[in-house]
């Protein structure tokens, strides 16, 4: 594993062991509302914060040789928002989807994506596919915007798929097993996650990787998105290291 000393890297890295990195890392980004709101700054405020903290978060796991970073950045339910919000995320999205193609490939990332991306806004769906094609020969750091996604959704999508499969006699039912439903996920060609990032405190899934969750670690923290930084994310991976993982064996 190749891992990019930096000054901001250079005081933590010892406490982490470089051997126990998770390959796949995925983070639920919560708490940009409420950062706003502690402030007394519109909501969208808090989401231009949280962007920031993207930036941070994928240069970090780039630096310490994180293969995969998932970002839980906009659900099917979020549609159900004010208007006007859902409006603002959109724009922020397609500026940021533009402004940081330079990041990525200063950063040698490659940019993907999972959801249901049709429901996008048409110029939010140039952009996301002009930034993945200008990122796909990179060869460091996957990095995956779930956008408009839900799991629920994401296994319905997955059966409908096998259906047809077996309709058009491409498969035989009695060959369904669990490594076949992955393969129709939307996550096919990733591994699954080694760790979850939670921010905000909140206790749950959202809806979020529930096939690929089945045996990730999950670390909970207390801290709003916008203020998960470099810091916080390397004492994330510390905790990772220090954990056995049995999947379910002894």
């Amino acid at each position: 594993m190749q891992v990019k000393t930096t000054n901001e890297t250079r005081t933590i890295l010892p406490e982490i062991d470089l051997r126990k990195v998770p390959r796949h890392v995925a983070i639920i980004m919560d708490g940009n509302g409420r950062w706003a709101k502690q402030r007394g700054l519109p909501r969208v405020e808090g989401h231009r914060q949280g962007a920031e903290s993207v930036r941070e978060i994928v240069r970090a796991a780039g630096d310490v040789g994180v293969e995969y970073l998932t970002l839980y950045a906009f659900s099917v339910e979020n549609w159900n928002r004010p208007k006007a919000e859902v409006a603002a995320l959109m724009r922020l999205l397609r500026k940021f989807l533009k402004d940081e193609i330079p990041e990525l490939q200063k950063n040698n990332v490659r940019l993907q994506a999972i959801g249901r991306l049709s429901d996008l806004p048409p110029e939010v769906q140039e952009q996301l596919h002009e930034s993945i094609e200008a990122t796909r020969k990179n060869s460091g750091l996957t990095l995956v915007l779930a956008l408009s996604y839900s799991g629920r959704v994401e296994m319905v999508e997955c059966v409908h798929s096998i259906l047809r499969e077996i309709k058009l006699g491409h498969l035989d039912p009695a060959q369904v097993d669990e490594k076949v439903i992955s393969q129709h996920l939307y996550t096919r060609y990733y591994p699954d996650p080694d760790l979850l990032v939670r921010t905000s405190g909140e206790m749950r899934l959202s809806n979020f990787l529930l096939w690929q969750l089945s045996y990730t670690e999950i670390f909970i923290t207390t801290i709003l998105w916008p203020d998960f930084r470099r810091k916080e994310f390397f004492a994330a991976l510390q905790d990772f290291a220090s954990r056995q993982r049995r999947f379910g064996g002894v």
